[in-house]
């Protein structure tokens, strides 16, 4: 029979969340709110919030730790044989979101999930996911490098085809379906993770959380201090609206946040907070935000 402590997988998400925060905290100057709450069918979570920030516009570090009876119809759908069987789930997700639009969003979660068994003869069904994906609104290709080289970095101990295998698992989720268009320049993500044992499978959930901060921190400094104006900013609310549009329309995160009863405001914190839509708008030809759709949001090799 498989065991595991999930003592120690929350123990960990908690104490990821309050170092990325710390590490925020330092590189914005404020502070972020702190706000616990607990889900009438079960559980609860922390939600750490800034907005109004020195540098950071809006983000969020939140904690989550639900259970239930019955899984939603999100988590069921892939694996309907676990339809009616008690869950249980926890992980952490973030988006930050800066007010320069020379530095880019980014968005990193890692989680548990396990369903209960419904007899004593039969086991657990776990599983971890997760992963991290940037999106930038004016394109660095050093920039885009640095992300992907930490994430590679990151899951080399636990095989050499693994970053290839979640960098185009990143590149195919984080896709606007409607659009034909990428989210941003992605990452990793892997999600159904069970296989080479538990203790793997932990350590890779592990190592992919705690390489966040040295995948953004690093671009946010190179670019912080870069002047921009209204056209820039007015860019970057157009593209903040392709985020939205995935977020509401294709993530399977914010859907079992919903689905289970999960507290509104934390699961969508992820929207930004100046959003802009328009009715069929191009780029100018040969403009830096043209390059954007060229160089930047086609999947490619960023290690090559």
């Amino acid at each position: 029979m498989t065991t595991f402590d999930t003592g120690s997988i929350k123990n960990f998400l908690t104490s990821l969340q309050d170092r990325i925060v710390g590490e925020l905290e330092r590189f914005d100057g404020q502070s972020f709110r702190t706000d616990s709450w607990d889900r009438p069918a079960g559980g609860g979570g922390i939600s750490r919030l800034l907005e109004e920030g020195d540098f950071f516009e809006r983000g969020g570090v939140n904690f989550s730790h639900v259970m239930g009876d019955k899984l939603p119809p999100s988590a069921t759908a892939h694996r309907p044989e676990l339809a009616g069987r008690r869950w249980e789930a926890m992980g952490v997700s973030l988006v930050m979101h800066p007010r320069n639009p020379y530095c880019p969003t980014a968005h990193m979660n890692v989680r548990f999930f396990v369903a209960q068994p419904t007899d004593d003869t039969s086991e657990p069904v776990w599983w971890f996911g997760g992963g991290m994906d940037m999106t930038p609104y004016y394109g660095d290709s050093d920039d885009a490098r640095h992300f992907h080289q930490t994430c590679h970095d990151a899951l080399v101990p636990f095989g050499s085809d693994v970053y290839p295998r979640y960098k185009k698992w990143c590149d195919e989720y984080f896709f606007l379906k409607h659009r034909n268009e990428a989210r941003g320049v992605g990452g990793v993500f892997f999600d159904d993770l069970n296989e080479g044992g538990f203790e793997r499978c932990y350590g890779l959930m592990q190592s992919v959380g705690n390489a966040f901060i040295h995948a953004y921190l690093p671009i946010l400094a190179h670019q912080r201090d870069k002047a921009y104006g209204e056209r820039e900013r007015d860019f970057q609310a157009y593209r903040r609206g392709r985020y939205v549009e995935f977020n509401l329309v294709w993530d399977r995160g914010t859907l079992f946040g919903l689905q289970s009863g999960g507290r509104t405001e934390s699961i969508l914190m992820s929207l930004p907070p100046i959003v802009k839509w328009r009715y069929d708008w191009q780029p100018e030809p040969g403009s830096p935000e043209a390059t954007l759709y060229s160089e930047f949001l086609p999947p490619r090799d960023w290690l090559a």
